[in-house]
């Protein structure tokens, strides 16, 4: 098993310099019963607003609520104690304004003890990202295939399969980098876009659906395990079937309580 030797949580500054040094790997968290287990195997934890589908069965992550953001990352945060923990700032809670950005962003922080937080942001929104780095708030940007974007994008559909759009993810990236953004998810994104922003990114990047030369790799934790209960998307990698595992030993117990096998005598007080 890939255990860390790590006794502390890592830091923000840490993660970025893990660039060139050593791969990053991330997986998504919303519950304790998760974090607690993939806390001394991964580098940084995302509470994503993925959240919203996997946790929630909704039919996209347009409908995750801040409040909603703040309770999970409070669990896993205090289930934790070495993996980063970055919070997904929910579709709606931060492209009206800078103030409102920084005002929902501090909450989360504050709230939660995190370590940071994930926005989706295209160029336009890179002022905003420059905006909170400059008051205190380590910001990861997210470019490429953008869920909260579906409504625009039109579904969840690999991006920057042209030379055209290519170049718009590209345009994105730098802007983010250079508004002071400490790393780049690349989701969905053309193999060659996301390696070449990659060789020119000073920060890390983090793929998922992208490339094998981003700087790390994150997955949700429920597609890794066969428990999203979707056929997951081809950018993914099933290790294990735990739903099976789970439907087993749940129709096992309903087996015993219905033909008395359970509860036993070992399993009542006072006998």
């Amino acid at each position: 098993m890939s255990l860390h030797l790590r006794t502390k949580r890592l830091t923000v500054p840490q993660l970025v310099a893990m660039k060139g040094q050593e791969k990053i790997v991330s997986l998504t968290a919303y519950s304790s019963a998760i974090a607690k287990l993939i806390d001394p195997i991964v580098d940084f934890i995302l509470v994503g607003d993925s959240t919203a589908m996997v946790g929630y069965g909704r039919p996209s992550t347009l409908s995750m609520q801040l409040e909603e953001i703040i309770g999970h990352t409070r669990a896993v945060v205090d289930s934790t104690r070495l993996a980063c923990v970055i919070a997904d700032m929910p579709f709606g809670s931060y492209q009206e304004s800078h103030e409102q950005a920084f005002r929902n962003c501090a909450q989360v922080l504050a709230r939660t003890g995190c370590d940071a937080v994930k926005l989706e942001a295209n160029k336009a929104l890179a002022s905003t990202v420059e905006f909170l780095v400059a008051r205190g708030i380590p910001v990861m940007a997210h470019v490429g295939l953008m869920p909260q974007f579906v409504n625009v994008m039109g579904g969840f559909k690999a991006q920057g399969l042209t030379a055209e759009t290519g170049a718009l993810i590209a345009e994105d990236a730098r802007a983010n980098l250079d508004a002071g953004a400490f790393s780049l998810v690349l989701e969905g994104v053309a193999e060659g876009v996301a390696r070449q922003i990659t060789l020119e990114s000073k920060m890390p990047t983090i793929g998922i659906g992208a490339s094998p030369a981003c700087d790390g790799q994150v997955l949700v934790t429920e597609d890794v395990l066969g428990l999203s209960g979707e056929q997951p998307p081809r950018f993914v990698k099933q290790y294990a079937d735990v739903g099976a595992v789970i439907r087993d030993a749940c129709a096992r117990f309903a087996d015993d309580v219905r033909d008395g096998r359970f509860p036993e005598a070992r399993h009542c007080y006072g006998l």
